[in-house]
């Protein structure tokens, strides 16, 4: 019996700590973003970076670019980076931000806004989402081709294949998580993997770790979803239909999200409660 009671409690526990994850809208940015693809917080500058695709989200046409925004969703400047073709995700180190664009991972200083380095990656497609760990090393996905790549020293090579539709990419400890489709995985330094959750309805996108060991993703056909801890998944929201939800930032301290609507040429905070 006392077993049991203790089982009940913390189920009861469990699920009452996850029923108050919740989603209400803060504000939508006023200025037309053309296609933002992925949002970055960036709180030492007070600054949200949005990766704008501007077309094709495959086609190299030199359209896209990146946009900064305040903290309010209002506009501070609409051409920050220029030239690049199909921007995507991003990850920032120390001064630097890498930026995955098609086939290459372009880095920029954002001291002084310019491009340093367009690193081809031999091999990829669709190059989708970028992280970094705390030594620098870089990973990228590709999405198409179920693979993710690592950068040392500015180094491509493959680091990890059949990785389904692999997508978000975040690198919490020492410990590298990705969204493969509708799965978040969790893979060790000798790329062993242990599937976290399943059962998204869509392809995970953006990919958030929480102050209290859950994450948040989001599903670019319109879905966010929270996944505590222990791999439970709860909807938060379902904009199927009317906007999509690409690749999110995160202020964790805060709980805010900053979500890309992408063909909606917007990004809405909305504030997780």
């Amino acid at each position: 019996m006392k077993a049991l009671s203790l089982s009940i409690t913390l189920l009861v526990s469990t699920l009452s700590s996850f029923a108050q994850e919740n989603l209400s809208k803060l504000w939508e940015s006023k200025e037309q973003l053309p296609v933002p693809e992925s949002v970055l917080y960036v709180p030492e500058r007070k600054e949200l970076f949005v990766s704008l695709i501007d077309g094709d989200g495959s086609a190299i046409d030199g359209k896209g670019g990146i946009a900064l925004l305040n903290l309010d969703g209002s506009l501070k400047n609409a051409t920050w980076i220029q030239g690049l073709n199909a921007p995507k995700g991003m990850a920032l180190y120390r001064d630097q931000l890498y930026v995955a664009d098609i086939n290459e991972v372009v880095v920029i200083d954002i001291i002084t806004g310019n491009v340093i380095n367009q690193i081809k990656v031999p091999g990829s497609v669709f190059l989708n989402d970028v992280t970094v760990d705390k030594s620098g090393i870089v990973y990228v996905s590709d999405t198409r081709e179920g693979k993710i790549f690592q950068l040392q020293n500015h180094k491509p090579s493959l680091f990890m294949s059949d990785v389904p539709n692999v997508n978000g990419l975040r690198v919490i400890k020492d410990h590298l998580y990705a969204m493969a489709g509708p799965e978040l995985w969790k893979i060790d330094s000798k790329k062993n993997k242990t599937v976290i959750a399943k059962g998204l309805a869509l392809g995970g996108d953006g990919l958030e770790p929480t102050l209290d060991g859950g994450y948040i993703v989001t599903c670019w056909g319109g879905l966010i979803y929270y996944i505590a801890a222990n791999g439970t998944v709860k909807e938060l929201l379902d904009v199927r239909g009317t906007l999509n939800t690409a690749d999110l930032g995160y202020n964790a301290k805060d709980k805010i999200l900053y979500v890309p609507t992408f063909s909606s040429n917007s990004v809405i905070a909305y504030q997780l409660k």
